[in-house]
């Protein structure tokens, strides 16, 4: 096969989308969520992987954390993968990472970035359903749920968990 031959080939394959963020968290356990200016709702900080820079997820997430929120800090372990099926964008593979606690003079530092963030706020656990809706809602309780237990990394898709695979029915 030629070069040109290998590129075609590469430039007709599905594209997916990437985006990685971090769960934060203060001593009482609060979950630490941002307000973004370009949509309703409420998010973690984080945002879109730049693979095409070579980024690699965790990369993207502690770069959108020093971005969004001013705080340059290393990212802890994974805790959960979800595939977000698309209806008017491509799928998007969705990494969490544990941003870890938060200290009281980390928390007085953020500064939002005012191009995407409106404000932040701390969120109990029993609050976070008035918040976060839908798969990102669930992410964010799967990964406190490994949290709290130590368990393994949570794999999800838009947001619910799924098994081994010879639990999940095969496609058709």
């Amino acid at each position: 096969m030629s070069t040109l031959d290998y590129a075609t080939y590469i430039a007709a394959l599905p594209r997916v989308l990437v985006g990685a963020a971090a769960l934060f968290r203060d001593k009482k356990g609060r979950v630490l969520l941002v307000e973004p200016n370009y949509r309703e709702g409420w998010a973690l900080p984080g945002g879109t992987v730049e693979s095409d820079d070579g980024e690699t997820p965790r990369q993207g997430a502690r770069r959108e954390t020093a971005e969004e929120i001013g705080l340059d800090r290393a990212i802890g372990r994974l805790l959960v993968v979800d595939w977000v099926s698309g209806t008017d964008r491509p799928p998007v593979v969705a990494y969490l990472y544990d941003g870890g606690v938060l200290t009281d003079e980390e928390l007085g530092a953020i500064r939002l970035q005012e191009s995407e963030l409106l404000s932040w706020r701390l969120v109990p656990r029993e609050e976070l359903a008035d918040h976060l809706l839908g798969e990102l809602g669930r992410r964010l309780l799967a990964a406190l749920d490994v949290l709290e237990s130590g368990g393994h990394t949570a794999e999800l898709e838009d947001g619910h968990r799924v098994g081994p695979v010879d639990e999940v029915s095969p496609a058709v």
